[in-house]
């Protein structure tokens, strides 16, 4: 990971769909099962589709059957950042990209071993890269 990106609001617009927007600045959530990459079994790298950090490894994406794409860990914890989400009246853990601050998705404690963990993103908040 490199210096934190910062971008007005109008730069994120006419750099992301508004799909991609309405995903990563604004904590919306894709529709299961209907992300890009959520049924994805090539090998390769997720990316913030923001600022191009490296998030996750096709090396630790499993089949959760959430319809969204699950990792049991990131390509590196300083990576991705965690905090409290209260919101749709239920407490979470939100994933955003410590790079850009992009919405990510959600962790879990109930993914597989080894880490128990399940991050639940959003393919409008990544690019895979073969």
């Amino acid at each position: 990971m490199t210096d934190k990106v910062i971008k007005t609001d109008a730069e994120w617009r006419r750099q992301l769909t508004p799909e991609q927007y309405h995903v990563t600045r604004e904590q919306g959530t894709e529709r299961p099962f209907t992300g890009a990459t959520w049924n994805n079994h090539e090998t390769g790298t997720y990316q913030c589709v923001c600022c191009g950090n490296d998030l996750y490894s096709s090396q630790h994406k499993y089949e959760s059957g959430t319809g969204w794409p699950s990792f049991w860990q990131p390509i590196s914890a300083e990576n991705v950042t965690t905090r409290v989400d209260s919101s749709l009246f239920a407490t979470r853990t939100e994933v955003i990209c410590t790079r850009c601050d992009a919405h990510l998705g959600h962790v879990f404690e109930d993914g597989p071993p080894p880490t128990g963990l399940r991050y639940c993103m959003n393919s409008a908040a990544m690019r895979f890269v073969k």
